[in-house]
């Protein structure tokens, strides 16, 4: 049964050997890149918030690090509640929630009730070359309750990108932890076209 809580994660899991916590709150940004399945839980997800982030904006990543068998370590969205991404969340204006999901082809799913900005993001990255679409009712992270949504707006932003694109960001297609420093220019692109879209919107709220 998946983990319902990250207090029964921690029960059962040690922290620094099975999983980390990684995160970064910023003294100018209101932006949060948040990453609750990184590490080997979906991998390639906590290299893209932290690059996205760019040591400008705040950062979370819950960093899945067993040898095997990281998917027990995943919390759904709406039941994470690791106190530190909470308060990071409930702080930010804006938030991007970074998820992998399953798929042979290359393409990521728009989500979040953050609609104007969901939409913003996914035309840069059409822009770009990358292949989007809105996301189906499982993976549309249209839950109030969804940490993505627990920003002061109650509205942010889910990517949820199949494996196949994932692996075209790292060299080889290798998704193991060993081989995601070594980055393709797929990922350059992937993320330079979301921090495009990002820049253009919070100069036009006047924030982030």
């Amino acid at each position: 049964m998946p983990y319902t809580s990250y207090t029964d994660l921690a029960h059962e899991h040690l922290e620094g050997l099975d999983y980390q916590r990684n995160w970064r709150r910023s003294p100018v940004s209101t932006l949060l890149h948040l990453a609750i399945h990184g590490g080997g839980i979906e991998q390639g997800t906590g290299e893209l918030a932290e690059a996205a982030a760019s040591g400008i904006h705040d950062l979370y990543v819950f960093d899945g690090m067993k040898a095997s068998g990281n998917a027990e370590l995943h919390i759904t969205s709406t039941a994470f509640d690791e106190p530190n991404a909470l308060a990071l969340a409930r702080a930010a204006t804006h938030t991007v929630s970074w998820h992998g999901c399953a798929g042979t082809a290359p393409l990521t799913n728009l989500g979040g009730l953050d609609y104007p900005l969901r939409d913003r993001v996914g035309l840069a990255l059409s822009q770009a070359g990358f292949v989007v679409q809105l996301a189906s009712p499982e993976l549309d992270g249209g839950a109030p309750e969804n940490i993505c949504n627990q920003n002061t707006r109650k509205a942010g932003v889910q990517l949820e990108i199949s494996t196949a694109q994932r692996a075209a960001f790292f060299v080889g297609g290798d998704l193991s932890r060993g081989n995601r420093g070594n980055r393709t220019a797929a990922f350059q692109a992937y993320v330079g076209a979301v921090q495009s879209a990002l820049a253009e919107a919070l100069v036009a709220v006047g924030r982030g």
